[in-house]
């Protein structure tokens, strides 16, 4: 196993080719502008956060709208650093919520291939596998017309569940 100095050497010549650090700048920039875009687009049905950059794992913002917020939970939409791929999450304001939706949701679709609860939310599911950063208009479409379609999907689980709020 190398340690902490030979990552850091490694990271440092990485920055110096210039790739690693001029994608990742492009990425953030762009998760930033389809941030504000699906604000605007998606005014009367949603409410947007701002960006979370993480730590060059995951490029997130949070989205929520009444029907979520009485239940504590809200959606994030994710772009998967290592995956390379956007992704739609749900989350729970607390554990205990998280664990009790995670109850209901680890048996259906969203879960099928799951046996232990996600790290950080209730259910994660892909929305773009394979991203085509060269066409930023139709990505940011498609993003927006399967975050629309996810969304209402897990929103009508959720009301099926007859989980209380």
């Amino acid at each position: 196993m190398k340690d902490f100095n030979d990552c850091v050497n490694s990271y440092k010549e990485q920055l110096q080719i210039g790739d690693i650090r001029e994608a990742y700048t492009g990425l953030v920039k762009y998760v930033t502008k389809l941030g504000t875009n699906l604000s605007k687009n998606l005014s009367k049905s949603y409410s947007f956060g701002s960006l979370f950059q993480g730590y060059m794992d995951y490029t997130y913002f949070y989205y929520s709208n009444q029907f979520l917020k009485d239940r504590k939970l809200k959606m994030g939409l994710v772009l998967n650093h290592l995956e390379m791929q956007f992704e739609v999450w749900l989350l729970g304001q607390t554990i205990p919520i998280q664990e009790r939706y995670w109850e209901y949701f680890k048996n259906t679709k969203w879960n099928k291939k799951r046996t232990t609860k996600p790290q950080y939310s209730i259910l994660e599911t892909v929305l773009v596998e394979n991203p085509n950063f060269n066409d930023l208009d139709k990505l940011s479409k498609q993003i927006e017309d399967g975050l629309v379609h996810v969304t209402d999907e897990i929103m009508k689980d959720i009301k099926t569940s007859r989980l209380t709020k």
